[in-house]
């Protein structure tokens, strides 16, 4: 299968179309955005073999993971966002000060206009579709840019996609850097990117130009705590869950994992044998485990290995990308695999037999997307909580905290600047309008020039009644 590269051309004629198109006003009504967004759904299902089949051929992701890790949590944000649109929209009457009586004033979301999406290859339905649902419900028109890397998924939601909506509204631009360079060569009203930090960087530099606003939805490497007095085998068993899952390529996969030197060898045994179980003791025959997205991100993780000592694991086999889950002894923190972001099924072991010392080692680094604490200790569990910063925490599991919709979805720092998911995800492709609207039938003359001392003397009696009252 190859790409059909458009020139830079089609993409300002996209672009200028999608301008026109906007400025008509229909994405801004509510009977459009919900009959796209419906549409979306039907296409979604209508084509739910061939996005899963996609799937596995891009990354051997079974037809469980797939759903639950992709197409469900995409329906699932389908669904909340349907339900819930025609409430979102309404405008928010927010307290009007006394001083401008009489008025009435109230918060307006209108759309921001012309969206530019670039989603990755390591979740590519569910990365690409989740921000495109809060864009079109915001009543926005939308340019995506998938992952060339992800070929099949990308190829399957470019169909459904460009065959079923007017590129005028939404468009998939398929191609490689070039094109998201040329993508970015363009103003935007919106950028929502997914991927590493480095490229993130490229992103929000193109943004400045026009003083775009952006999401960044970046990673890092996610540390995972198991202190002394946790469940081993039951963090064990869910460690290696959130750790195997997509092979690794989890942008909040557990990254290293800090453990009690009272516990490490037994409990990296436990963990090892619970991945083992997880696929039926042989993970290279296994339908359920995954496979390295491509040869190069495959000696990218093989180089790593030498980075540490193998306790378990170790085995690979270029031949189907296959890398078997790995645990490594580590005792140089400067190493590649303690500096980059693994992205792929190893795990660096790191003891500790001080807890004072868990703080400034993770504090000294960026600041992750995700932290693990796995801990049976109330004052253990807050002692990180209150000294550590991540775009988000788990405790006592992994990557749960992503299927719950009423957080926002994002990082801070390094890893990343803006969170979406359920109504945050219409939030963040939307402007917050402040509206203030007066009445005409009382008009304080005080207010204008010229000003006299007893002007002056209101002015600050009426400015002070108001903040003591706080209106």
């Amino acid at each position: 299968m190859t790409f059909n590269y458009p020139i830079a051309t089609s993409l300002q004629s996209i672009h200028s179309t999608q301008r026109d198109f906007y400025a008509t006003g229909i994405t801004r009504q509510y009977d459009y955005r919900i009959l796209q967004l419906k549409k979306l759904k039907s296409l979604l299902i209508q084509n739910e073999k061939a996005i899963l089949d996609a799937l596995y051929n891009d990354l051997h992701k079974s037809e469980y993971e797939a759903y639950g890790t992709e197409l469900g949590i995409v329906y699932g944000e389908l669904d909340k966002v349907i339900s819930s649109l025609h409430t979102w929209m309404q405008d928010q009457r927010v307290t009007t000060p006394f001083f401008a009586f009489p008025a009435t004033s109230y918060i307006q979301h209108e759309p921001l206009g012309l969206s530019l999406i670039i989603s990755p290859w390591n979740y590519p339905a569910q990365l690409t579709l989740s921000p495109l649902i809060g864009s079109i419900a915001a009543g926005n028109c939308v340019v995506i840019k998938p992952s060339e890397l992800s070929n099949a998924t990308t190829h399957i939601m470019a169909k459904i996609i460009n065959e079923n909506f007017n590129n005028n509204y939404l468009y998939v631009a398929m191609g490689d850097k070039e094109i998201a360079t040329q993508l970015l060569a363009l103003r935007w009203d919106h950028i929502f990117y997914t991927g590493s930090t480095a490229v993130g960087k490229i992103v929000y530099q193109a943004a400045a130009q026009f003083l775009t606003p952006v999401v960044l939805e970046l990673g890092g490497k996610s540390p995972c705590i198991v202190d002394s007095s946790s469940n081993l085998k039951l963090a064990a068993r869910r460690i290696a869950w959130g750790k195997t899952i997509n092979c690794g390529q989890t942008c909040i996969a557990p990254d290293y994992i800090l453990v009690h030197d009272i516990i490490k060898d037994k409990f990296c045994q436990i963990l090892f044998d619970e991945m083992k179980k997880l696929y039926n003791g042989d993970f290279e025959k296994s339908t359920e485990y995954g496979k390295i997205i491509n040869i190069a991100h495959f000696h990218r993780l093989i180089s790593y290995m030498n980075a540490g000592t193998i306790v378990h694991g170790g085995s690979f086999n270029e031949n189907n990308l296959f890398i078997e889950p790995t645990l490594l002894a580590v005792t140089d923190l400067y190493s590649s695999i303690m500096q980059e972001e693994i992205f792929g099924p190893l795990l660096p072991i790191v003891s500790f037999d001080n807890e004072k010392d868990i703080i400034p080692f993770i504090n000294k680094r960026e600041k992750p997307l995700a932290l693990y604490i796995f801990s049976e200790n109330s004052n253990f569990i807050e002692y990180i909580l209150q000294n550590t910063s991540s775009g988000g925490v788990c405790v006592n599991d992994t990557l749960m905290q992503i299927a719950n919709s009423n957080f926002g979805f994002g990082g801070v720092g390094h890893s990343g600047m803006g969170a979406y998911h359920g109504k945050l995800s219409f939030e963040v492709f939307s402007h917050k309008k402040s509206v203030m609207r007066r009445g005409t039938w009382l008009d304080i003359n005080i207010r204008y020039a010229p000003y006299t001392k007893y002007s002056l003397s209101f002015l600050k009696r009426i400015l002070k009644y108001t903040m003591n009252r706080g209106i």
